[in-house]
């Protein structure tokens, strides 16, 4: 049977010695769930943000107002901001950031039900953002978020 993502991800970050955050909204704090669910994972988790509201997103994790206002709160340039403001919060070496519509509601033709941002800030300029729609209720997405951000860390520590 193989070990589930959070496990190998925490495998991947003891190996090199390096320690992660979060920074997320529509998952509520999921990733950083799956990843205190390990054991021994106080040794690379340093914590993690739940910024649901844009003035949190804004006063702790440093989205610029300007970028809420030109791109919204789900897009590629509000996950890369939070991404970033989070690592430099934690001081932690790779940081996951998440921002989405979950629905059922708030969705549009531009930006549906199921849309995701997830970001990921690392050493030495490492910056990446992935975009994804995902179908199903409200739990679907979010459990589809935090497995996609799980393997994002992985894929892009195993790259690198």
């Amino acid at each position: 049977m193989e070990e589930r993502l959070e496990v190998r991800v925490g495998h991947a970050l003891r190996a090199r010695g390096w320690t992660i955050c979060t920074a997320e909204s529509c998952t509520g704090g999921l990733i950083a769930h799956r990843l205190t669910n390990v054991p021994g994972s106080s040794a690379y988790v340093l914590g993690g943000v739940v910024a649901y509201a844009n003035r949190i997103k804004q006063a702790l994790l440093h989205v610029r107002q300007g970028t809420l206002i030109a791109y919204g709160a789900v897009s590629e340039q509000t996950a890369t901001e939070m991404a970033l403001g989070a690592r430099e919060l934690f001081g932690a070496d790779v940081a996951v950031s998440v921002t989405g519509i979950a629905g059922p509601d708030g969705g549009s033709a531009e930006k549906p039900v199921g849309l995701t941002y997830i970001g990921l800030a690392g050493p030495d300029g490492l910056l990446t953002v992935h975009r994804h729609v995902w179908d199903g209720d409200r739990e679907a997405v979010k459990n589809a978020s935090a497995e996609a951000a799980l393997a994002l860390v992985l894929e892009t520590m195993q790259k690198s």
